[in-house]
């Protein structure tokens, strides 16, 4: 289907060092898209050689800005934007302090909102058309247990998804989110692994009955930002295998 190729679209994907953002930048470049990979640390391995990658610490105040000029530099042709830097930073409610609080929120809110801001700015000052996905979770809709920074921070990009979809409609900007369920990822490995019967038990909490891969992620963000998907923005999609629609999901008594 033509319309579901990305071939002579440029992205830029945050946070696509490893694990989850890795898996979309990768399944980009398969849809036909030029990539920008973008870390906090020094390129990794596993990157196609040729596809430029930019470290950059999203924390720091001007990061976002200087990251889009340095995007532009990388790759001219740039019109699709993937914000999926973030990161949990939680500790039990009533031990939270005010530094892993703004950590989280400076990251996965604040990061994402003036990058998508420099990004418009970019498209508009360029007059070209654009499409933005941005990487919420499941969390953003419903809550886990000592993840209430974490939690916050992904309902506010739920939120952020729906308004600056509006005020980028009349730009030609389309602006839509995903909200992944339990993923494997280099992040959740290790936990993964250190309770496998809590693993398998997730695993059922699915109505298909296994935890999401970074490439079930990729799917859903090339569609996204496709011509096939040319008359959505707004909407933030689950790919959580079904667990948040049903209560026990595949747990039988």
């Amino acid at each position: 289907m033509e319309t579901l190729s990305l071939s002579g679209n440029a992205a830029l994907v945050t946070g696509s060092s490893r694990g989850l953002g890795l898996g979309i930048g990768l399944g980009l470049i398969e849809s036909g898209a030029d990539v920008v990979f973008h870390g906090h640390d020094e390129r990794p391995g596993g990157l196609p050689k040729n596809a430029p990658y930019l470290q950059s610490d999203l924390l720091d105040t001007n990061a976002p800005a200087q990251l889009l000029t340095d995007a532009f530099s990388a790759q001219p042709d740039l019109n699709l934007l993937v914000c999926n830097a973030g990161s949990i930073f939680d500790i039990p409610f009533l031990e939270m302090d005010l530094e892993r609080w703004d950590r989280t929120q400076n990251l996965n809110v604040r990061a994402t909102y003036f990058l998508v801001q420099a990004f418009a700015r970019a498209m508009v000052e360029r007059k070209r058309a654009g499409a933005i996905v941005i990487t919420s979770s499941i969390n953003g809709q419903q809550a886990e247990i000592d993840s209430s920074a974490y939690d916050t921070s992904k309902g506010a990009l739920v939120m952020m998804t729906r308004t600056l979809a509006q005020a980028l409609a009349a730009h030609d900007i389309r602006v839509n989110g995903i909200a992944p369920g339990i993923m494997r990822t280099p992040l959740t490995e290790r936990w993964l692994n250190q309770d496998p019967a809590g693993a398998e038990l997730y695993a059922k909490r699915t109505l298909l009955n296994r935890l999401g891969t970074p490439e079930d992620c990729a799917g859903a963000v090339s569609f996204l930002l496709s011509p096939a998907a040319g008359y959505i923005t707004g909407q933030v999609l689950a790919v959580d295998g079904g667990m948040g629609i049903s209560q026990i999901g595949n747990i039988t008594p």
